[in-house]
């Protein structure tokens, strides 16, 4: 188990650890979601869509592993389709995150993955993400 390299610090670098990741896929474990201390809650709530941010990550932590081996620079959410929310917030389970992403399609500077945020085996969020990297300026 690695710590995934990501282009978020500090109280933004959501995930914990990755469990596995092969050429195609990637899967991290995360318990930031019962942390009083997320910088994504709002009013002592997590939403469930925020899980989409902890995918995101999952999915930049694949890329470095993939590639370079340094993290990826920070891009662009293009688009999120077929997100299905089985619950209404993340911060009330007791269990760790498992976030799982699988490349769909990849270029230079952009990739789709679909993506599924579980914990105890069932799957609390789910969707597909298009993400942009712009080129350095």
């Amino acid at each position: 188990m690695t710590e995934p390299r990501v282009p978020h610090a500090g109280a933004m670098r959501l995930l914990d650890r990755v469990l596995e990741h092969d050429a195609d896929a990637i899967a991290c474990a995360a318990t930031s979601h019962r942390d009083p201390a997320n910088p994504l809650l709002r009013d002592g709530i997590l939403p469930a869509i925020c899980g989409v941010e902890y995918a995101l990550q999952a999915m930049a932590a694949h890329g470095a592993l993939t590639g370079s081996g340094e993290a990826q620079p920070p891009g662009y959410l293009a688009s999120l389709r077929g997100v299905e929310m089985a619950v209404e917030r993340l911060d009330d389970i007791a269990a760790d995150l498992r976030v799982e992403a699988r490349a769909l399609s990849r270029a230079a500077r952009g990739f789709v993955y679909a993506f599924t945020v579980a914990a105890g085996g069932r799957i609390l969020l789910s969707g597909q993400a298009a993400i942009i990297i712009p080129e350095a300026p």
